[in-house]
């Protein structure tokens, strides 16, 4: 493992943000921390950079410790969320910084500023300063200021929350090209779930300072292994084992050995086909029309569900709806409490 982090706990006061936290970054890896605020991703971070001390743990890369190693002496790049461009510097001077206080010759700054320029997409605004640039822009900066003195790991703490929507999503790509093109590891925080299913090779889910799960964004999407994990990771069905066994008999097939109690089914909205049955025992609630799909909600024995329909099938308010599953798709996920819960 490139990163190894074992064992890491951070405490503030009775509070445990961080309960013996072991995760790990391949090299040329792209692994996103992803969960809700408050879960200890940021704080995982700040520590893996140095710039936050762990109460007990141990953080390796490549083999070397990192314990008592200054920020400055890790050879990291960072990008937060709020840029930290020095707003009294060029764009050229912002992107050169780090080479220049390793006193790197002025011809090789300027030949990595151009390169990195171009790689970025803003080969033309050198001589900018932070203030002239719109925040997609300046996260642009921030991002090839971070790979400029070319960094044995790449942090990226919330780089996107603070943009629009449409830039977010155009940054996305960008940022994962580059990574790819650079080969640079990457480690990310992020709270959105679009954007870690997206960019990440594997996702590191995240509750109340524990891992809840690893796993690539197909295992974790398809295949929770928790409740939480389930209702995180986009749109989820959950249903109770109990019922599944009465009236869905054939879902059953991939119950894990344990009681009825301890897992409920987990059934994504597009695994759901909807059949307009007047002897269907489900009743459609509302639909809502989202472009290249409607939302429907339904009401069923086994409480409100959600279906993702595709098509041109009329579908109305009080209509009788039949609803059919693959067993496949369903998902069993351990009916657990979310972690650090009473």
């Amino acid at each position: 493992m490139y990163l190894n982090v074992q064992n890491l706990t951070k405490t503030y006061g009775a509070f445990t943000a961080l309960d013996k936290i072991s995760i790990g970054v391949q090299s040329h890896e792209f692994v996103c921390l992803l969960g809700p605020s408050g879960c200890g991703k940021t704080t995982l971070l700040r520590i893996i950079a140095g710039l936050t001390d762990a109460d007990s743990g141990t953080i390796h890369l490549e083999g070397q410790s990192l314990s008592g190693l200054p920020a400055r002496q890790r050879g990291f790049g960072i990008v937060f969320q709020s840029y930290s461009l020095f707003p009294n510097m060029t764009v050229a001077e912002n992107i050169g910084y780090g080479l220049k206080i390793r006193a790197i010759a002025k011809n090789k700054i300027a030949a990595r500023v151009d390169e990195l320029l171009t790689t970025i997409k803003l080969p033309d605004v050198a001589d900018r300063y932070p203030w002239q640039l719109s925040g997609g822009q300046q996260q642009r900066i921030a991002l090839a200021r971070a790979i400029a003195v070319d960094p044995r790991l790449l942090l990226l703490d919330e780089p996107l929350s603070a943009l629009d929507a449409k830039v977010r999503a155009q940054l996305r790509t960008e940022i994962r090209d580059i990574q790819r093109t650079l080969d640079i590891p990457t480690l990310m925080v992020t709270h959105d779930q679009e954007e870690a299913l997206s960019l990440a090779d594997r996702i590191i889910c995240m509750d109340h300072g524990v891992v809840e799960q690893c796993g690539t964004p197909q295992e974790l999407y398809l295949r929770p292994a928790t409740r939480f994990v389930a209702d995180f990771m986009g749109t989820s069905n959950l249903i109770e084992t109990s019922y599944i066994r009465e009236c869905m008999p054939d879902l059953m097939a991939h119950h894990p050995v344990g009681d009825d109690d301890a897992f409920v089914a987990c059934i994504r909205p597009e695994q759901i086909s909807l059949h307009p049955d007047p002897q269907g025992k489900a009743t459609i609630r509302s639909v809502t029309f989202l472009g290249n799909l409607r939302r429907v909600f339904v009401e069923s024995p086994a409480g409100p569900l959600i279906v993702e329909a595709h098509g041109h099938v009329d579908l109305c308010e009080g209509q009788s709806v039949r609803l059919d599953i693959n067993p496949q798709d369903c998902s069993w996920v351990a009916n657990t409490p979310p972690s650090g819960a009473p």
